[in-house]
């Protein structure tokens, strides 16, 4: 599994400075392979990493890459997940909030919310909140979501 790496509670494996950072579109190109040019850049860097000198992907870059993934290349829910779940077990990678990540994938599989709401979701739940008011209501329909209601 990946190395968790959580900003919020500064549980770190290793310094910042040990890691290469990698931006959505570099993570793109090595999945999807749209461009082969960049698609060989990004898996040359890529097959480089190593437990020792991984790549960091970021919450965002995760989000990122669900969004693109789903509206530009029409990729269905539970492939996308795969995806999500083989970034997870890469031992050369460096994962910032792994754990609501992987929480997060069996409930955006079944296709009810966003994974977007799930990470939100799972980030209230990490945070052990009484509650998550939301006006979204298909996400104030999971547990620990509530649908705040306009007065």
């Amino acid at each position: 599994m990946a190395r968790l790496y959580d900003l919020a509670t500064s549980e770190k494996i290793r310094s910042g400075k040990d890691l290469l950072a990698l931006d959505t579109n570099v993570l793109l190109r090595y999945l999807t392979r749209d461009d082969l040019e960049m698609a060989v850049t990004a898996r040359g860097l890529l097959n480089s990493l190593t437990p020792q000198e991984p790549g960091f992907i970021c919450r965002e870059v995760i989000l990122e890459v669900v969004w693109v993934l789903e509206r530009s290349y029409k990729m269905p829910r539970r492939r996308t997940a795969a995806v999500l779940e083989r970034l997870l077990l890469a031992r050369d990678l460096v994962i910032e909030a792994a754990d609501d990540i992987a929480t997060a994938i069996p409930d955006y599989r079944r296709g009810e919310i966003d994974f977007s709401d799930v990470i939100i979701l799972a980030a209230a739940r990490r945070a052990q909140t009484r509650v998550l008011y939301t006006f979204d209501r298909k996400l104030a329909r999971q547990e620990g979501a509530e649908l705040l209601k306009a007065r």
